[in-house]
C-alpha cells in the first residue's frame, strides 16, 4: 500500500464530496471501494484499511449532482492566497483550519490546505485511494498560466488528439490540466478526481448495479484504463485500472 504522511506544494491530497444524501453516498462508496466511514459528528472520515482517504460531508445546499472537491496541498496558506487573488482567482470560503475555498478564474472549484497534525490522504495510488486529479477548462492557457502561478508547476504536453498537459511539481507528475472542447459543450470548468480500481470491468459493473451510471465507458489511455462513472448521491469520478 502507498501510504503516505507529507505532500509537495501543489499536489492533490486530500477529497471532499459535499452531498444532500450523505447516507446514500456513504453506502455507495463503501460497497465500491470498501471504505469504512466514520462519523466525525457532523462528517464523516472514509477510511481504506485503516488509513483516511476522503471525507462525505451532508449538506442541504449541496450542487445536484453532488460535487468532489480536490485539496491542493501547500506549505504557506496565505502565501498561497496572495497568489491566488493576483493571478485572477477567487476567495469562496475561509481560511479556516488551515484551508481556504477558491475558484481558477474558469470557475473550477478546488482547496488550498496547509497541512498540520493532519496531513490528508494516508494512503494514495491503491485500489480504493485517489490516484490523480486534473483540472477541465475550455481554456487550456489560461488555467495553465493561473496553475502555474499559484504553484509554480512545470507544464509537460502530452502528444497525441487532446489538449492535455501534465502538472509537475519538482519534477515530479501531480496532476494534470485538459482543455475541453466542442464535445464538453455546456459543461463548466472542474476539477476531475480518479480512484483507482483493481478490475475495471468489475468496478463499473458494480457501480451500475449500486444504481449507478457510467456515462463514459472504459477507455485506454497513455495512464491507464479509465471510466467515468455517477451515482445520484455520490457524484461525477473517474475511476482508473493503473497500465501494466
Amino acid at each position: 500500500m502507498a501510504e503516505r504522511t507529507s505532500y509537495p506544494d501543489g499536489e492533490p491530497c486530500w477529497a471532499q464530496l459535499l452531498t444532500r444524501d450523505a447516507a446514500a453516498a456513504q453506502s455507495f462508496y463503501t460497497e465500491l471501494f470498501g471504505w469504512d466511514c466514520r462519523d466525525q459528528g457532523g462528517w464523516t472520515m472514509c477510511h481504506l484499511d485503516g488509513r483516511p482517504v476522503a471525507a462525505i460531508t451532508p449538506d442541504p445546499r449541496a450542487a445536484e449532482p453532488p460535487a468532489w472537491t480536490v485539496y491542493l496541498a501547500t506549505s504557506d496558506l496565505g502565501a498561497a492566497m496572495g497568489r491566488l487573488e493576483v493571478a485572477g482567482g477567487k476567495l469562496v470560503e475561509g481560511p479556516l483550519e488551515g484551508y481556504a475555498l477558491a475558484t481558477d478564474p474558469g470557475g473550477a472549484r478546488f482547496a488550498l490546505f496547509q497541512p498540520g497534525p493532519f496531513a490528508g490522504a494516508g494512503v494514495r495510488d491503491e485500489p480504493g485511494a485517489m490516484s490523480w486529479a486534473e483540472v477541465n477548462s475550455p481554456d487550456g492557457q489560461a488555467a495553465d498560466a493561473f496553475y502555474a502561478t499559484l504553484f509554480g508547476y512545470e507544464r509537460e504536453q502530452v502528444p497525441g488528439g487532446v489538449d492535455y498537459s501534465v502538472y509537475k511539481s519538482g519534477g515530479r507528475p501531480v496532476c494534470g490540466r485538459l482543455r475541453m472542447d466542442e464535445h464538453w459543450e455546456g459543461v463548466p470548468s472542474h476539477w476531475m478526481i480518479y480512484f483507482d480500481v483493481a478490475d475495471m470491468d468489475a468496478a463499473t459493473a458494480r457501480v451500475t448495479e449500486l444504481g449507478g451510471e457510467v456515462p463514459v465507458p472504459p477507455f485506454d489511455s497513455p495512464f491507464g484504463r479509465i471510466a467515468v462513472v455517477a451515482h445520484p448521491a455520490a457524484g461525477f469520478l473517474s475511476l482508473r485500472r493503473p497500465p501494466g
